[in-house]
């Protein structure tokens, strides 16, 4: 079980670390009633941040029980989405890269 967070491709990488804070937490206080959700916080807790591009963020939003966040420092463009956590995900989740910094 794990909570996926997708980064836009577009999103700077000073951001993606309070990015991804936020968007953790956001996850959590958006689904903490939810089962997985309770389960995941006394288990495992783990959680895969990837980059996704435009067209793969817009699929993402398309699947269940998630967040999406933006940042007022880049005109509440929207730069992540984070899924409750679960024990599957659709197969698109398989081909997104692990982000990690440009430089």
């Amino acid at each position: 079980m794990k909570m996926y967070i997708l980064l836009k491709d577009s999103l700077p990488d000073k951001f993606a670390p309070v990015v991804a804070a936020h968007a953790s937490l956001a996850c959590y206080k958006k689904f903490e009633s939810n089962s997985d959700m309770q389960e995941w916080v006394q288990s495992v807790f783990k959680k895969v941040v990837c980059k996704v591009n435009d067209k793969e963020f817009e699929n993402a939003k398309k699947e269940p029980d998630h967040v999406v966040l933006t940042e007022s420092a880049l005109d509440n463009q929207e730069v992540a989405i984070a899924f409750s956590p679960r024990q599957e995900y659709s197969k698109q989740f398989r081909f997104f890269s692990m982000w990690m910094p440009e430089n």
